[in-house]
């Protein structure tokens, strides 16, 4: 009988202090092959003292190289040292979940989830605007295979100078699972949410576009829909200049913070509207989220979250065919205007709004981990033998 393939998996960013999507991608898809392939997965990291807490902790055996984080950086992309294998043992392949780029001692995929540190290099350190740039580059060269969640960002690879026979669009998956009622009425006391409110989640930075969403409830409000407000979920990030609109806003905006799944899935089917404004997305997996709960959901045109509420949605203002019911509404994201009128279109017409919400989780059917997990089997099977014939879909 034939041994089981071997892969080594970077897991850094689940120590980071704001895991953020990488993180969460990364163990969604460890968890994907582990249901769904026969891959022996096994994790790398730099040298810690302990395990990262719940929810991050990998659901696999994590090897650790004998040093600490900033120094494996640094070693990785300078020196080209050391090999994941020092810590894991032989492997067939390697994959690269986040930007911390090792040697190639191994095939190597690398899964390249955005380049917003190319359009916007103001809303990183010049550091690592620096980290960025150099790990990219050595991606390019050094990567068998490149992984994209989204054709927002396969588009982007190809800009920036990536093989194109070697980038693969592997978009990410999700269990439609719709939250019971009395979990919803559950979260709704032990978080007091007790007004309509409109949801936003994720990590707080400033592409997230926070700023203009806080306008446009501001806007909601001076409609007369006082009673309508803005909930934050998720880890407060970096760079976060909101205090003066909060300010005004006074009570209207809560903070939960980050959320355990059972409690988001809960508080996602507690909202009347979902709105994700970001300014860019490597996949946007909040929309996705969003949209298995059934509700309806305003996001950002031009971006990889209109790819998530439609394969067909252009330019479009609304992600539908002619006639069909939309499975999600699609804005620019810097009109504060137009972002208060797609939120209170939706706020003033439930029964629209349950109708683009259950085309929403029509929609978020279509993906699936079992799917994520047999494209990024294709990729290893790639990255080892080039001539492996995979499907290699650009669509989900």
């Amino acid at each position: 009988m034939a041994r089981p393939r071997r892969l080594a998996v970077t897991l850094e960013q689940c120590w980071h202090d704001v895991p953020g999507g990488t993180a969460t991608s990364a163990l969604r898809s460890i968890r994907a092959l582990q249901a769904h392939t026969t891959w022996e997965l096994v994790g790398v990291s730099a040298r810690h003292r302990r395990s990262p807490p719940a929810p991050w902790t990998p659901p696999i055996p994590v090897r650790a190289l004998p040093l600490p984080e900033l120094a494996l950086y640094e070693s990785w992309h300078r020196l080209r040292w050391p090999a994941v294998q020092r810590a894991t043992g032989p492997g067939d392949a390697i994959h690269v979940t986040g930007m911390a780029m090792p040697p190639k001692s191994a095939p190597m995929v690398v899964t390249v989830h955005d380049l917003a540190f190319v359009h916007e290099p103001e809303h990183f350190t010049k550091r690592g605007v620096s980290f960025f740039h150099r790990a990219v580059a050595l991606a390019a060269r050094d990567a068998d295979v490149v992984i994209c969640p989204s054709q927002a960002t396969f588009d982007d690879c190809l800009a920036y100078g990536f093989r194109p026979d070697r980038l693969r669009l592997v978009p990410w998956g999700i269990e439609v699972r719709p939250a019971p009622e009395e979990e919803v009425a559950r979260v709704r006391h032990a978080y007091a949410l007790d007004r309509p409110f409109v949801l936003w989640a994720g990590t707080i930075e400033p592409r997230k576009n926070l700023r203009t969403l806080l306008a446009a409830v501001e806007h909601l409000g001076q409609r007369g829909k006082r009673d309508v407000d803005l909930v934050l979920v998720g880890p407060e990030g970096w760079n976060d200049e909101l205090a003066a609109v909060e300010a005004r806003l006074g009570d209207r905006v809560r903070r939960l913070g980050f959320l355990p799944d059972d409690d988001l899935a809960a508080v996602y089917a507690a909202a009347s509207v979902f709105c994700f404004p970001s300014l860019r997305e490597g996949f946007g997996l909040p929309v996705l989220e969003a949209m298995a709960q059934g509700v309806p959901v305003v996001t950002s045109r031009a971006t990889a979250t209109a790819e998530v509420v439609s394969r067909d949605a252009g330019a479009s203002a609304v992600a539908s065919t002619a006639g069909s019911v939309p499975a999600g509404v699609l804005v620019d994201p810097l009109d504060v205007d137009a972002l208060a009128s797609a939120i209170a279109t939706l706020l003033d017409d439930p029964d629209h709004a349950a109708a683009v919400g259950e085309a929403g989780r029509a929609r978020a059917r279509t993906y699936s981990w079992a799917h994520t997990a047999a494209l990024l089997s294709d990729a290893y099977d790639d990255a080892i033998d080039p001539g492996h014939a995979g499907d290699h879909e650009r669509a989900t």
